[in-house]
């Protein structure tokens, strides 16, 4: 019987080039559109708030990213394991997985919900908000809080959709949700008049209206995967391995957390509560290309999982050398965009002259080595989709934690905010040399000794 488009066991044998085009585009349009509704929220509540509600959001972001961080824990170490066991003929096992994934997700979402709201005062305080910021940030964050476990869920169901052979309907269910972002902000926020509070329930809506969607397809039967009844009791091998497989992105939105926080309150010293403002336009820049690379990263994480559990090495190195390409030639795009016309980027979100300058400087300055970013990105990915988290686990803290911090604890102290912004390129190529080292010795492995090459 021929096989369709939607079956997970093509990514065996069609051409990694045409499997990458078609995994990757959709994850790229999902993962640039996640990006592009926070985006969009800051160019409405910097144009119909102001400056200040700039830097409230700004203050907001590392803890959405640790929000973010326990969803990816769950969703990407799942939808990782559930291509490789697919690629192993086991497809009970991927039921398993699905619903394991689910109910770590809501369990999680509720606690950290309730930690959130408790405390979140005193966390936005330790983050860098001021009495002039917290107001916004606060406002902002009670709703993202209280909505926490529908973007888990959410976020989950959409990389296992992805990841079991339906990339083109995960990529439309996250196209809905940045639909409904784009018509609600500027309804809430200049028609209602809801402020910050406008752009969260927007981006609340808009989830809950793509999470029923999710929902609806995985309790089809039809389909390749569903929520299987008997399935949803807690196993404690598929727990631990899913943990072990999602902590490398984990790692990384907590290290992005931490380094946000050690951002903000280095330029709350060096350079008020303007500066926080323009790291917040200059970090939502950033991630929209890296949003992009990771759409490639999610494109390349079936392809690479398949084709590793069946022990086909020639693919996964073919894949990934072409993923990587693809990357670079993204981030250098950015460096392009931020290096020379850095006024024009900045002014999308702002008419601020103070803060449009604080901004330019800081584009200019970040972007120094961001074309070897796309690599670094690809390189930690992939040691993760082949089920080596130690290794993605080294390269996600390196960038993030280890070269980044003490940078940032030496050169503001030293250059004032210019420091801040000089520390970003030094860490990035720094932490790029590390991933080569490690890339090369694994692509060596799989290609003279594959007997010695471990598939878990």
């Amino acid at each position: 019987m021929a096989l369709t488009s939607n079956n997970p066991e093509l990514l065996g044998t069609e051409p990694v080039g045409k499997l990458l085009k078609r995994y990757a585009l959709p994850a790229i349009i999902a993962m640039s559109s996640s990006s592009l509704y926070n985006i969009i929220d800051s160019i409405f509540i910097g144009h119909g708030v102001g400056p200040m509600a700039m830097s409230g959001l700004a203050i907001a972001m590392p803890l959405m990213n640790l929000l973010t961080a326990f969803g990816a824990l769950i969703g990407v170490g799942a939808s990782s394991l559930t291509s490789i066991r697919l690629g192993q003929g086991n497809k009970q096992r991927a039921f398993l997985i699905l619903s394991n994934a689910v109910m770590l997700n809501v369990v999680i979402g509720l606690t950290l919900t309730i930690i959130g709201l408790v405390f979140l005062d005193p966390i936005l305080y330790s983050f860098g908000a001021s009495d002039a910021t917290i107001p916004y940030a606060r406002d902002f964050m009670r709703i993202i809080l209280a909505g926490n476990v529908v973007t888990h869920v959410f976020l989950g169901l959409n990389e296992i959709l992805r990841a079991s052979g339906y990339p083109k309907k995960a990529m439309t269910f996250m196209l809905i949700t940045v639909l409904i972002v784009v018509c609600l902000n500027p309804l809430f926020i200049f028609g209602f008049r809801w402020g910050v509070k406008g752009s969260a329930f927007a981006t609340l809506i808009g989830q809950c209206v793509a999470l029923g969607l999710e929902l609806t397809h995985f309790l089809n039967k039809k389909h390749f995967l569903y929520l299987k009844r008997g399935t949803f009791r807690f196993m404690s091998t598929i727990v631990r391995k899913v943990i072990s497989i999602g902590l490398a992105p984990f790692l990384l939105n907590i290290c992005a957390s931490i380094v946000v926080i050690f951002i903000n309150n280095a330029l709350k010293r060096t350079g008020g509560d303007i500066s926080i403002g323009a790291y917040g336009i200059v970090n939502r820049v950033l991630m929209l290309f890296v949003m992009i690379v990771n759409g490639f990263n999610q494109g390349m994480q079936p392809i690479v999982g398949f084709n590793f559990g069946a022990r086909q090495f020639g693919r996964v190195t073919a894949v990934y050398r072409l993923t990587v390409f693809c990357a670079v030639c993204v981030t250098t795009f950015g460096f392009l965009l931020g290096h020379f016309f850095p006024h024009w980027v900045a002014g999308i979100f702002t008419t601020d002259e103070t803060l449009l300058n604080v901004a330019e400087l800081g584009l200019k300055t970040a972007l120094l080595a961001f074309p070897i970013v796309g690599f670094q990105i690809i390189s930690s990915g992939f040691f993760q989709y082949i089920g080596k988290p130690q290794k993605a686990i080294l390269l996600s803290l390196t960038r993030q934690l280890l070269f980044l911090l003490p940078l940032l604890a030496i050169l503001p102290g030293i250059y004032g905010a210019k420091g801040v912004w000089i520390s970003l390129p030094i860490a990035d190529v720094l932490s790029a040399i590390l991933a080569a080292v490690l890339i090369f010795f694994q692509l060596r492995k799989m290609k003279l000794h594959p007997d010695q090459v471990s598939v878990i």
